[in-house]
């Protein structure tokens, strides 16, 4: 499943050329043209990595770092500021907001990927670490939490109840949006992303994306897997 990246630039052309050079390489990539909006793409599709320029209206990129940061979730999100500011107090004020690599334009688009994959490389590793000793600590409590008498004292009631809260369960751990449990509802009906556009009066190119950051969230490879997984964890 293709990792995520986040463009931001209030440059056209330099959105798309970066976009179609990491869309080549084999990244699924999003793009936004100020840190405002960048802002909302982290919430709806968690990213991978972002490369931001500085200098955009509305929220600029140290702003949009410094709200990423705040947040326990994103604070070893990589960032790579991508920028024509190159001044020494520019470049220390970028790694003081919280970004991991600074290039200055003009830059070279291989350059770039290289700093990417190492970026995420990186990223994987700590998250398999992290994985890894947290899967550890869960088994220990789990053994000296677990219990086999308690089981005895369910009940019909108490299943029911617990069953009807599994769907709000998964979804807050999936970290859906409200737009992409939409999508997933008819997406389980069996619809083409056009059919689903036209549903939910969204292009089918914005509806591909959702589709891509359900896959990604949900570990699963198509849309046959993505259903089957909402059913079994009856999301749908």
């Amino acid at each position: 499943m293709p990792l995520t990246i986040l463009v931001a630039d209030d440059d056209l052309g330099t959105r798309l050329s970066i976009s179609d050079y990491l869309e080549t390489t084999g990244y699924f990539v999003i793009s936004a043209e100020n840190g405002r909006e960048a802002l909302k793409l982290v919430e709806d599709y968690q990213p991978h990595l972002i490369v931001t320029d500085i200098t955009m209206p509305q929220m600029d990129g140290y702003e949009l770092v410094r709200q990423i940061r705040q947040r326990p979730a994103w604070r070893l999100l990589p960032v790579v500021f991508l920028t024509a500011r190159t001044e020494t107090q520019a470049r220390v004020r970028g790694y003081q907001t919280g970004c991991d690599v600074y290039l200055s334009k003009p830059f070279e688009l291989q350059e770039l990927g290289a700093v990417i994959r190492n970026l995420l490389e990186r990223q994987q590793m700590i998250e398999s670490e992290w994985r890894f000793v947290r899967g550890e600590t869960v088994a220990a409590e789990g053994g000296q939490l677990h219990h086999p008498s308690s089981s005895a004292k369910s009940s019909a009631q108490g299943f029911e109840s617990i069953n009807r809260s599994l769907p709000a369960m998964a979804i807050a751990a999936l970290n859906l949006t409200q737009r992409e449990q939409d999508v997933l509802k008819v997406l389980a009906d069996g619809l083409s992303n056009v059919q689903i556009g036209e549903h939910l009066h969204l292009s089918p190119r914005t509806v591909e994306k959702y589709v891509s950051s359900l896959l990604k969230k949900t570990d699963t490879s198509n849309r046959a897997e993505l259903v089957r997984f909402a059913i079994d964890h009856h999301l749908v």
